[in-house]
């Protein structure tokens, strides 16, 4: 039949047997639409394409019945179905990146002669896993007041808010109606009950139509995505304005803004030397940079809110919650702990950062693009 494939050129296509095929037919999942002047199943140009989400679901891991909710739902076309499969498929390579980097600090513990309990393989190869971070943002992660007040001016009047990578939902207003969107699930399950509605997808391929939304905003996420640039496209297209909390690399000597990097981790500047400018950031949005001062006793646990507060880093818990940490890898971390504990506890550290104690703020970087 002209533009229709038989059941074994569809099977063979597909790398699936003609049984399942006919399974899928018998329970109403993906039924070819005609048949072949013998009999036969043929399927159309839409059963194909509805058998490849089908089959991409399962690969994901779905169960035929989830899978039939999600190919069954009228409101989710083709392109959202592909923009949720990359957005699932980029978690999972998040997952496999966060073993590889939870295998290579277990080998590199092992190589020194240092016991790993039970409890640390678990954490690291198990259902806790996700990253070396997620897992403590609830305890660290907090909506700091003086930041929230700084964005919640730039969203403006804005009725309708898209927060990408969005987390656990810091910063996000309670006053409007918002859309969360996060690829990760230990984030998302993180999430209160009473929290904006969250979608499983990435920045890069954000599953809304253009214009969407009034205004879409991202939190300190942005260092975090595959493709900055693409993601803050992505935002300005399905919102008129844009709100991005982000860093600031461009200011000649960057890397001594803040004591710890550069007397402690000098690595931090290349976890961040593939990041783009933020010169390239707001041009791609149009945007206009505001500094974001970080107050002294900043209740959102990001890399550089303990500035006054340097017995904070000597915390595992903390650091966990910060991910330049899991980059640097844990020689870098263990070394910067232990040199910062020896100044802090001889006062070299005080001799020379003696001067932050009477700031109320210091500038370090963070930078509110505003389009």
């Amino acid at each position: 039949m002209e533009d229709h494939w038989t059941v074994g050129r569809v099977a063979e296509l597909a790398g699936v047997s003609v049984r399942t095929l006919h399974h899928y037919d018998e329970i109403g999942l993906v039924c070819p639409s005609a048949r072949t002047p013998a009999g036969y199943r043929a399927y159309s140009a839409d059963d194909v394409e509805r058998l490849r989400e089908v089959l991409a679901y399962r690969r994901l891991g779905f169960g035929l019945r989830e899978v039939a909710q999600l190919v069954g739902d009228p409101s989710t076309d083709a392109v959202a179905h592909l923009r949720r499969l990359r957005g699932l498929l980029l978690e999972r390579r998040h997952r496999t990146d966060a073993m590889v980097t939870a295998i290579d600090r277990e080998l590199d513990a092992r190589a020194r002669g240092l016991k790993v309990t039970p409890q640390e393989q678990l954490e690291m190869l198990g259902a806790r896993l996700y990253d070396t971070i997620g897992g403590a943002y609830t305890a660290t992660r907090r909506t700091d007041p003086h930041i929230a007040a700084q964005i919640m001016d730039a969203l403006g009047d804005a009725q309708t808010v898209l927060n990408v990578g969005a987390g656990t939902g810091s910063y996000e207003p309670t006053d409007r109606e918002v859309t969360a969107v996060e690829p990760s699930a230990v984030m998302r399950a993180q999430r209160p009950a009473d929290a904006a509605p969250c979608v499983a997808a990435a920045a890069e391929s954000l599953p809304f139509e253009d214009h969407s939304f009034d205004v879409a905003m991202a939190v300190s996420t942005v260092h975090h995505w595959e493709d900055p640039i693409a993601g803050l496209r992505e935002m300005r297209r399905v919102a008129r304005r844009t709100v991005v909390l982000t860093f600031d690399t461009d200011e000649p000597e960057w890397r001594d803004r803040f004591w710890l990097t550069r007397d402690y981790l000098p690595e931090f500047a290349a976890v961040l030397a593939d990041f783009p400018s933020l010169a390239a950031m707001s041009d791609a949005i149009g945007a206009r940079a505001e500094p974001v001062p970080i107050p002294w006793d900043c209740a959102d646990g990001l890399f550089e809110a303990y500035w006054r507060r340097p017995s904070a880093y000597l915390q595992d818990h903390v650091r966990r919650a910060m991910s330049v940490w899991a980059r640097v890898g844990t020689q870098a971390e263990q070394r910067a702990v232990h040199n910062l504990t020896a100044d802090l506890d001889s006062g070299r550290w005080a001799e020379r950062n003696g001067d932050l104690t009477h700031l109320d703020t210091a500038d370090l970087g963070l930078r509110l693009l505003i389009a």
